[in-house]
This record gives C-alpha cells, sequence and structure tokens, in this order.
C-alpha cells in the first residue's frame, strides 16, 4: 500500500505552549512558521498548528466507548510501526505523561488487533498512536 503524506491544520489557543510540546514531546522537526501557526514533519505528514480561541470539544471532550475504553471524539494521530510504538510509549511513560488511555493491545486475537495509547496536548486536542500487529489489517472488517 502507497500512502500519500496528509496534511491536517488543527487549532490551538496558546502557539508558543503547543509549539513547545510537539518540539519537546515528539521531537518533530518545523517547517515553515509565523506568530499564528506552525508546520510540522508529523511522522512524515504536515501538521500545522494555527493560533484559535478554544473549541467546545478542547473544554469537553466527548467519547464513544470503544473496548471497554471512553475515545476521545475528534481525535487525529498516526500508524506506526509495532517497535516504534512502544519506543514512543516507553518514552512517554518515562517523561510521566498523563494518558486519556493508556498503552494497552486493543483486540487482542481478534482481526485489527492493535497496539493504542490516547493523550492530549496541552490545548486539549486529543492524539492517537497505534500499531497492528498486521498491517493488512488496518481496514479489515
Amino acid at each position: 500500500m502507497s500512502l500519500s503524506p496528509f496534511h491536517l491544520a488543527i487549532p490551538v489557543y496558546d502557539v508558543a505552549l503547543a509549539r513547545a510540546f510537539y518540539n519537546d514531546v515528539f521531537g518533530l522537526e518545523e517547517g515553515r512558521s509565523s506568530d499564528n501557526w506552525v508546520d510540522f514533519n508529523f511522522f512524515g505528514h504536515q501538521l500545522v498548528i494555527h493560533g484559535h480561541p478554544k473549541t467546545p470539544s478542547q473544554e469537553n471532550a466527548h467519547t464513544n466507548p470503544v473496548d471497554g475504553h471512553d475515545v476521545p471524539v475528534p481525535h487525529f494521530g498516526v500508524i506506526l510501526e509495532w517497535d516504534e510504538w512502544e519506543d514512543l510509549a516507553e518514552r512517554l511513560k518515562s517523561r510521566n505523561t498523563v494518558f486519556v488511555i493508556e498503552p494497552y493491545v486493543r483486540f487482542k486475537g481478534e482481526v485489527g488487533e492493535q497496539a493504542t495509547m490516547f493523550l492530549l496536548d496541552p490545548c486539549g486536542n486529543a492524539l492517537e498512536f497505534k500499531a497492528f500487529k498486521d498491517k493488512s489489517q488496518i481496514f479489515a472488517k
């Protein structure tokens, strides 16, 4: 499967705080920027943080039940290789990251078995990082 990089622009109510988070926590490389927005290389994709007043979902996240957990909606993230996911989970734990959903394996032994974790950026945007044992199951039913 050949994938094209996506572009995602998200609202942040404190550009400096969000910029520091994406730089420090994930070590993302910056691209172009201004006082009101910053481009990041988000695992090969273009993530842009844009200054914006706090949104309702940043103030009070909605959730949907999935596999016994309350998954925040909206959320975004990236699918990593299994080893990359494990390394990121360990790095985040070592930084005492507060998780919305702690790293764990979802749908164990079922179609779509995946490692997943959820956390919030400092402006309340929910991020999910996941990995599949079998990438051919990413879109399996």
